[in-house]
């Protein structure tokens, strides 16, 4: 078993920024950058190994090389990877849009659908997000919002921090405000339902396409009560404090901040995936040492024992339970 740095697969959407590059050291001749998938199979935009024997080959080519094991047990539920991580910056705010739950993904997309988890990695003063609606609306009332450009009205604006965290379960409407960047972990999807987008036209000159009947079909119309904070519990060792944010069918995630030296149990049972988002640290399993700064992603596979992080970082870890 063994550790590896990936590199990511870029998006330019029109929405994006500079901060990608500028922060977290992001190297692409795009402009604007909107997204880094830093863990990914999708493809959409699969990464790519950059460390060890198989450096060169996409994630997608690694895990068909080393089998389905390497993702361990609590994968076995799964018929393809569960999961896609991403860093995002929304210079502009993203469309209004929502994604479907599984049964309708796989029935009308042929892939999975999302939920997700993003971590408010910053943002500018002032920044909001949507997050689900404001009050109850009908489905005529969704459709005749979104016709007469009335939808903003009745969705759940809500101001940003840095280190919130939001769970957002497929067929929550929402959207990433400008001033914004996140990490976001997902299922492993590239569905989205778009149902209002500011008035923008994309590279053709054209209005961007709305999926209004789509989302009618799979959007939760009622409010969702949320606090925007991690969800679980906080463990602290003599140098390190690791919080839970969010766990679910499809992934369970930790943010820890680390002084020192930690080491993490990567069992048989699953994967694990170390997302850095502060300072600098020096990963090592099994002979293996990879330099990690902000910005990089490590994959371990499941069974690969004890993997020791050193160093004065915030680092982001995923895994199956």
């Amino acid at each position: 078993m063994s550790i590896i740095k990936l590199a990511p697969a870029f998006k330019d959407y029109l929405w994006g920024g500079t901060k990608l590059k500028e922060k977290y050291g992001k190297v692409t001749d795009m402009d604007p950058l909107a997204e880094s998938w830093e863990l990914s199979v999708h493809k959409d935009g699969p990464s790519t190994v950059m460390s060890g024997e198989d450096a060169g080959l996409t994630f997608t080519q690694y895990l068909e090389r080393k089998g389905r094991e390497i993702l361990g047990t609590n994968c076995e539920r799964f018929d393809r990877f569960p999961i896609l991580i991403k860093f995002i910056d929304a210079l502009q705010p993203l469309s209004i849009q929502v994604h479907p739950d599984n049964e309708y993904a796989l029935r009308v997309e042929g892939e999975y659908g999302k939920t997700e988890m993003w971590y408010i990695l910053d943002c500018d003063p002032g920044s909001t997000l949507y997050f689900g609606v404001n009050q109850p609306i009908s489905k005529e009332e969704f459709r005749e919002r979104i016709e007469n450009n009335t939808l903003l009205e009745v969705l759940k604006e809500v101001p940003v921090h840095k280190g919130d965290v939001f769970f957002i379960k497929a067929g929550t409407l929402h959207a990433i405000g400008g001033g914004i960047q996140i990490c976001e972990i997902q299922q492993n999807s590239n569905t989205t339902y778009r149902v209002y987008d500011f008035g923008r036209v994309g590279k053709d000159g054209k209005p961007r396409e709305l999926h209004i009947d789509k989302a009618i079909d799979v959007s939760n119309l009622n409010p969702i009560d949320s606090d925007f904070k991690a969800c679980g519990p906080r463990f602290i060792t003599k140098d390190a404090e690791t919080q839970m944010l969010a766990t679910c069918e499809n992934f369970t995630t930790f943010e820890t901040s680390l002084d020192g030296t930690i080491e993490i149990d990567v069992n048989e049972k699953s994967f694990g995936s170390i997302i850095v988002v502060e300072g600098s640290c020096t990963i090592e399993n099994n002979g293996t040492v990879i330099e990690a700064m902000k910005g990089d992603s490590i994959f371990a596979d499941a069974g690969s024992g004890l993997v020791k992080i050193s160093g004065k970082c915030q680092y982001i870890y995923t895994c199956e339970v």
